[in-house]
């Protein structure tokens, strides 16, 4: 049998939970997706979405099975990582319904529409956080600061990328994304993060609330 997960990511005061419950049930009904397995999860900053409960869910579903959520803001802390889940849901013919907006991701034309819209806004987003970098980067030049100087042992062909990442990464980017984007490997990126002590955790600005 099919299953479906009811997924709330709630504040930390646990505003709007037992109404999130009531809407994805009665969305649950009116869909006729079966029991709902509730999984909730505080609205916690964890850059990567398969560490959080979400991610453990996830990967215990199959083709057929489903995800309802109140909005599909509520599946990730960013945009690109909205685009993620949402892509490996397509991939795995994982449903995905969203109780506000009355959306219905699957295998049809409708999420191929949804995934290139919203991976249109992501690149905008990508652009804008890189050219705020870049005008900041200008402008402490300006003032005299030393810039890509790298604080760990050895060189990298990160080290020139270094503000740039840090940008991408506190704003919410996944660490694969931006292994891609610097044509390096996700492992390689990790190692690079670690040894030269750079802060990952994503910021409150630029995130998906």
């Amino acid at each position: 049998m099919s299953r479906t997960i009811g997924y709330i990511r709630t504040s930390l005061e646990g505003l709007g939970l037992a109404q999130n419950r009531a809407d994805i049930l009665s969305l649950a009904n009116f869909k006729d997706l079966g029991q709902v397995e509730w999984v909730e999860e505080k609205d916690i900053d964890t850059q990567d979405w398969r560490k959080r409960k979400l991610g453990e869910a996830f990967e215990t579903l199959q083709a057929g099975d489903a995800i309802i959520v109140f909005q599909l803001s509520h599946l990730g802390r960013s945009t690109l990582q909205i685009i993620e889940i949402m892509g490996q849901a397509k991939k795995r013919d994982i449903a995905i319904y969203a109780v506000k907006g009355g959306w219905t991701l699957n295998t049809n034309i409708e999420t191929k529409i949804v995934l290139n819209l919203l991976t249109m806004m992501a690149e905008i987003e990508r652009d804008l956080i890189s050219e705020r970098t870049k005008k900041g980067l200008r402008a402490a030049k300006a003032k005299g600061r030393q810039l890509g100087r790298p604080r760990g042992p050895g060189k990298s062909r990160l080290d020139q990328y270094r503000e740039e990442i840090e940008a991408l990464l506190k704003n919410g980017s996944t660490k694969s994304f931006v292994a891609m984007r610097y044509g390096t490997t996700t492992a390689n990126l990790h190692n690079w993060l670690k040894k030269n002590e750079i802060d990952t955790s994503p910021s409150t600005t630029g995130n998906v609330d």
